[in-house]
């Protein structure tokens, strides 16, 4: 060998060297997204009739906040946030999509399955994805190597004219093809996808934490050796409710069995991962898509579908033992369109430079650093009416009553609400009429973020086209 060929292989040694350093220096990143999970139906805040004791241990060896919120209230609108780190109204998203919907998320977008796959992660998701369910929107088309789970709500229906039906598929209750394309859709019937095919109809929605949760142990073990990103948007507690037998009947409530199998399935991952070696490397977050439905909200006002805390602020517990501190409650301001600047910063790259971003890095949040403040001077809720948290203030431009039926002869409601949330969480007290300082500056930064909604605003995808894993063709 001459001396520039061995100088050449040295300098390709340290190159590969330093490249096995990088993949080993990502972490990996397990999203767990509860289905209308309220802010109280998790043990450690609150909740009663049933446990939740991985949760519980995982917030003790972690860390729990209490102002964590989602970007919609709602399902569709929810998910389209975390995917892009920005509100849904720039994403061209309704708030609820539904199978007869011939439009989905943008293509052009950014999500975190792009994004990750991009900085050499293997990423899967298995559960409800719900934005989009014609294929050229489904995961598969927006970055995720993998996709097992249903496209929508459980209480939905099939699109029996488009769906892709596998060669394989498990057809149930007597159905086949033939009878379901021409059947009239029946809610509540679901079918489970693999990829972009439907390998299951009616799915067996009492099997589905069950079926969800050993895809993602088989994720985890076979993924093991390179950076994984899995995000699990489970089905529960989202109606209607369905447990498996090893949990029906459990608690004193459908709810409660359904809380303590999907507690079950949060400490089989973490033992999974835990088993395989990758405990220290491995970040896993668990939070909700939207406030309650069917349990609790606990001390806030308001339920899925609605503007106040009850709707929005949700269950978030974060765990990585080499990187973030145990036992720590934190409530500092934080929203689910963080996670992609944050996820990204944590796999060695960063969020879109060329499209307005909402989320901030909570990085500082999340790994305690002393004095870490919240990232959001001011954090828009620019759903139905809108609000705006503004550190204590939650402020809403509207007055209570306000889209509520009444008589045609009733004059118009005027006026707005203003609550602080740290002596009030419950927002039973308007104090707008004694802080109109306070209202007139919240109300002219909520205008000029409202209108800053309208810059980098794309329409719904709807036209047809070829897709791969990573974009457009």
């Amino acid at each position: 060998m001459t001396r520039t060929s061995f100088v050449a292989a040295l300098v390709c040694l340290a190159f590969h060297a330093h490249a096995a350093r990088a993949q080993d220096a990502k972490p990996n990143i397990i999203l767990i997204f509860a289905d209308d999970l309220g802010y109280g139906d998790v043990g450690c805040y609150g909740a009663k009739g049933y446990k939740t004791p991985n949760l519980d241990r995982m917030a003790a060896e972690g860390t729990r906040f209490t102002s964590f919120y989602t970007g919609c209230s709602v399902c569709s609108g929810s998910r389209a946030a975390i995917m892009t780190g920005r509100h849904y109204q720039r994403v061209g998203v309704p708030p609820v999509m539904f199978p007869g919907n011939k439009n989905g998320l943008n293509l052009n977008e950014i999500t975190l399955g792009r994004l990750l796959t991009r900085l050499g992660y293997f990423t899967g998701i298995i559960g409800k994805w719900h934005l989009g369910h014609l294929d050229r929107f489904l995961p598969t088309r927006h970055g995720f190597n993998s996709y097992y789970g249903i496209p929508y709500s459980n209480d939905m229906s099939i699109d029996p004219v488009n769906a892709k039906f596998a060669k394989d598929i498990l057809f149930r209750e007597g159905k086949t093809e033939e009878t379901v394309r021409k059947e009239k859709a029946i809610n509540g019937k679901a079918p489970l996808m693999r990829g972009e095919e439907v390998i299951e109809y009616p799915v067996d929605q009492s099997t589905l934490t069950k079926r969800y949760t050993e895809e993602a142990i088989r994720l985890i073990k076979d993924n093991k050796e390179k950076p994984f990103f899995l995000y699990m948007p489970h089905t529960m507690p989202h109606v209607p409710l369905y447990a498996s037998k090893d949990f029906k009947g459990r608690t004193n409530s459908t709810f409660g069995d359904v809380m303590e199998e999907l507690d079950w399935s949060v400490g089989e991952v973490l033992k999974t991962v835990k088993d395989q070696g990758l405990d220290q490397k491995t970040l896993v977050l668990f939070t909700s898509d939207n406030g309650v439905h069917q349990g609790s909200a606990g001390v806030l006002r308001g339920k899925k579908a609605t503007m106040y805390e009850g709707g929005f602020r949700v269950p978030c517990i974060a765990r990585w033992p080499s990187k973030i501190p145990a036992g720590v409650v934190n409530d500092e301001v934080a929203a689910t369109v963080d996670l992609l600047p944050t996820f990204a910063k944590l796999a060695g790259g960063s969020a879109p430079d060329d499209r307005p971003i909402d989320g901030k890095d909570i990085r500082p949040l999340l790994f305690g650093a002393k004095d870490a403040k919240s990232p959001h001077e001011h954090y828009l809720f620019p759903h139905q009416n809108g609000a705006m948290r503004s550190g204590p203030w939650k402020f809403y431009p509207w007055p209570e009553g306000a889209g509520k039926k009444k008589d045609k002869t009733d004059p118009p409601k005027k006026g707005v609400q203003l609550y602080d949330l740290s002596k009030d969480i419950s927002e039973t007290k308007n104090v707008a009429l004694a802080n109109p300082e306070v209202v007139q500056r919240l109300s002219a930064v909520y205008q000029k973020m409202t209108e800053d909604l309208k810059k980098g605003k794309v329409e719904g995808a709807k036209e047809k086209g070829k897709y791969t894993a990573l974009g457009r063709k």
